[in-house]
């Protein structure tokens, strides 16, 4: 299987699929239709059901039952996009056969990387040190097509009817926006976008962006005094006044947190875009409405309306509607159990496509896939945990065509 899973998931990877959130368009990149079209191909060679890949790169498709008895429809789900955060271009993976345990050295470039220790044995997949590895979703893309592939050659094992769905457009917050839930019959699905080895996530982040502009008065310099306003340097003394510790790079676990993302400008027109995370509901609206009442006081000071904020939520936390659904996680539990894998139920710091979903009407927990140090440089990914985590799609079929 591990050969399988490896020429699968490179023969991914090295297409370039980013995602691009200035581009409204669904999908946002060709690149990611290329992906597509060889999942698609796959799928077919395997002679799954109901194949359709729609016209903005949505993939569903049908494994029917092979059970006499009435079992619930489930599905799995992906994503085709890698982020923007990372060149994504000319992914060149490098595979380190029985990992020794120490730090390798990404290709020719000066950076150097310590997997875990645990994965001492493993067949690892690095980057090269130039891109992303593409993990993120990709892994998840090809443990689906992959045990699905075994359950079609082990029809011993009794299954129900299975959906595979496969999105563009999550990392940049739409790949749910335009899923096709009515080819979608599941009852309820799975994510396969996790990281290391046993995760199971249903909580994640509320989210949302907020963009604060600043309007300034722009004049030749040498005549400015008294009259010029720079709204680059309202903008700096406004993310000062921001919470310090209250970023990423000073949270964990539960900690909700401000991110400046982005920041432009000029001396007339300035814009600095945050997004805004936290898993507690009220703690969400209460961000809000600090970015709210800060701007309310800002223009106050400046005896003018020279500051604005926009907020657009994205997604939130998927507790409330999973949490209900204590057979979907159990069965989850047991399905990791049965592989020798320890379920670790962890948040979500971030968002999955099962989080939209889940708000509509398909409860979506997420499954680990194995990779680690997402989008960026540093990914890499354990061959033997994406067994794993193929192993862990097929218990979930089997257990629940058993019961």
């Amino acid at each position: 299987m591990k050969e399988t899973i490896k020429k699968r998931f490179i023969s991914y990877i090295t297409i370039d699929s980013q995602s691009n959130e200035a581009n409204e368009s669904c999908p946002s990149t060709q690149g990611q239709f290329k992906v597509a079209e060889l999942v698609k191909k796959e799928l077919e060679a395997l002679k799954l059901k109901d194949i359709v890949l729609d016209k903005n790169c949505y993939l569903t498709a049908l494994l029917p039952s092979n059970n006499n008895k009435e079992v619930p429809a489930i599905g799995f789900i992906a994503h085709f996009d890698t982020a923007p955060d990372c060149s994504g271009t000319n992914v060149n993976p490098q595979i380190i056969d029985n990992f020794n345990g120490k730090e390798l050295k990404l290709g020719k470039t000066e950076l150097v990387l310590k997997p875990e220790e645990a994965y001492k044995g493993h067949t690892l997949i690095t980057t090269d040190g130039t891109t992303l590895l593409g993990a993120d979703d990709k892994a998840g893309v090809a443990e689906i097509v992959t045990a699905v592939e075994y359950l079609i050659k082990h029809p011993e094992i009794k299954h129900g009817d299975i959906y595979v769905g496969f999105t563009p457009d999550e990392e940049i917050g739409r790949g749910a926006d335009l899923f096709p839930l009515d080819r979608f019959k599941a009852k309820w699905a799975y994510t396969v976008d996790g990281g290391p080895l046993g995760e199971l996530e249903y909580e994640n982040f509320n989210a949302a962006s907020a963009t604060v502009e600043f309007e300034g008065v722009s004049i030749h310099p040498g005549a400015a005094k008294d009259i010029m306003i720079n709204s680059q340097t309202l903008a700096a003394k406004f993310h000062t006044e921001m919470p310090e510790m209250e970023t990423p790079e000073h949270t964990d676990g539960y900690d909700g947190f401000f991110h400046l993302t982005d920041m432009e400008g000029c001396t007339e027109h300035s814009k600095l875009v945050y997004i805004i995370r936290d898993f507690d509901a009220e703690n969400f609206q209460k961000r809000q409405d600090f970015l709210k009442n800060k701007v309310t006081e800002w223009n106050k000071k400046l005896g003018a309306n020279r500051v604005k904020v926009t907020i657009k939520e994205s997604y939130r936390n998927m507790y409330e509607k999973v949490s209900t659904h204590q057979h979907i996680l159990d069965l989850a539990k047991e399905a990791m159990k049965n592989a020798g894998v320890e379920p670790k139920v962890v948040p979500i710091r971030g968002g999955t496509d099962g989080a939209r979903l889940s708000y509509m009407g398909l409860p979506c927990p997420n499954l680990f896939t194995g990779g680690h140090n997402y989008h960026g440089k540093y990914e890499y990914i354990s061959l033997n945990v994406m067994e794993k985590a193929v192993e862990t799609i097929v218990n979930i079929n089997k257990i629940l065509g058993n019961k």
